[in-house]
């Protein structure tokens, strides 16, 4: 499972699901047997566990303004997976709409139809620059992007504001404390909070995605570039790594098994005065948290190539092997007409630029404007289009990070972490 995922399953992304009963609207946990039959106004949508919440409200306008009737099937992340797997390979489905993780359209991208025809000009200036891209697999559009997301820097803004911090800060580095914009400043700002039992930030040794934005940040691309070449040993996988490890000092101990729950955590304890993280999290800190009501927002740093997060989008999709194509798409499309729906449920999120615009003002929805900024970043990238994504991150990409935070050359390990992603994908 992909960090980014790992996230969607904390709330537990971290958890940013907080239902995740296999219920579903107006049939069972495992659906329908089949979509066989002649074209009907009545669509299966197969989601994650949760998946539901972030479309229920979509379903139901789609209802009064399509006359669509919609049927969830929701599963675990794990076994939605194997669910697909099992029925794109049969080509019998039971479901007309399938909401995927962006890591999946590699796999099933020969069993999902083109929907080009709604990725109209007027449409692809109102989705993020890098979720058109990855919605585009070998020339044609085969996923509308449901939701996104993506890190953004959470902060003590009490903490920032707090005079004799201010003075103190500017007497020891020179310049303004302010929420931080490069790595530099990062790393003095953590350095500084590291005092009186608190920690300046976390350092997540055991998910990636972290890693992968500040590697998009120093100008690469992450893993392998576009001809799938392996560049993890280049200088920018390597400046990335050597600032994220040098962070450690600054950290809670313990940083190789520190994941998304356990940063969370730390920060709506009080324990951290920054943390990178998914900016979904604003809106979910507990009204009991030590932090609630003192916490500010900031666009993810950036470093020589700008500002760059890698997101987290999910794409509704149609098979090839439905037989209510028609219904399929008609959903699909009003699901990006009423994208703005999502942000009232318990995720939160939606996948329109405009959608997240219409609240970005509002109060509450503070992480909303350093969202946009971070997803429309010119060096901000999805994940490489390769089937063995999850496999490399597994086995490769977090036991690096969890060697290099305690100690390991990072040349070293960047080194050994190529050939062996060149193993797996041979």
């Amino acid at each position: 499972m992909s960090t980014r995922n790992k996230i969607f399953r904390l709330a537990t992304i971290g958890g940013i699901f907080t239902t995740v009963a296999l219920a579903a609207t107006a049939c069972g946990a495992g659906g329908p047997a089949s979509s066989s039959g002649s074209e009907s106004n009545t669509v299966n949508v197969l989601v994650e566990a949760g998946g539901h919440a972030e479309l229920k409200g979509v379903a139901e306008q789609c209802k009064k303004d399509a006359g669509i009737n919609v049927n969830f099937v929701e599963l675990p992340y794990d076994g939605m997976f194997n669910r697909l797997s099992s029925e794109f390979s049969s080509g019998n489905v039971s479901f007309d709409v399938a909401a995927l993780d962006s890591v999946w359209l590699p796999s099933f991208k020969d069993a999902l139809q083109p929907i080009d025809e709604l990725f109209t000009d007027e449409a692809k200036k109102d989705i993020f620059p890098a979720l058109v891209k990855e919605a585009n697999v070998d020339g044609h559009f085969i996923g509308m992007p449901a939701w996104t997301n993506a890190e953004i820097i959470l902060y003590r803004k009490d903490l920032f504001e707090d005079a004799a911090n201010k003075a103190d800060f500017q007497a020891k580095y020179g310049y303004e404390l302010a929420a931080p914009t490069t790595w530099k400043q990062y790393q003095d700002i953590a350095e500084f909070f590291t005092k009186d039992g608190m920690f300046g930030t976390d350092v997540k040794g055991a998910v990636e995605t972290e890693w992968l934005a500040h590697v998009l940040q120093a100008g690469s691309p992450m893993v392998l570039d576009a001809e799938n070449n392996v560049v993890i040993d280049n200088q920018a996988h390597k400046e990335a790594l050597d600032f994220y490890v040098s962070l450690v000092d600054s950290a809670p101990a313990g940083a190789a098994q520190v994941d998304w729950a356990a940063a969370q955590n730390l920060f709506n304890q009080g324990k951290t005065a920054m943390t990178r993280f998914w900016a979904h999290a604003y809106r979910q800190i507990p009204a009991d948290s030590a932090v609630a009501g003192k916490v500010g927002t900031a666009t993810m740093i950036g470093g020589s190539a700008g500002v760059a997060g890698v997101p987290g989008p999910w794409y509704l999709t149609v098979p090839k092997a439905t037989k209510k194509t028609e219904s399929a798409k008609r959903f699909v499309q009003c699901a990006y007409d009423h994208n703005n729906l999502g942000i009232e449920s318990s995720l939160g999120l939606a996948s329109r630029i405009s959608a997240f615009e219409q609240y970005q003002d509002k109060e509450g929805y503070e992480s909303f404007k350093p969202l946009i900024e971070t997803l429309n970043g010119e060096a901000t990238a999805t994940r490489p289009a390769t089937e063995k994504w999850q496999q490399i991150v597994d086995t490769v990409l977090v036991p690096l990070l969890q060697k290099a935070v305690a100690g390991g050359d990072s040349a070293a390990l960047l080194a050994a972490a190529k050939t062996q992603i060149q193993g797996l994908l041979k």
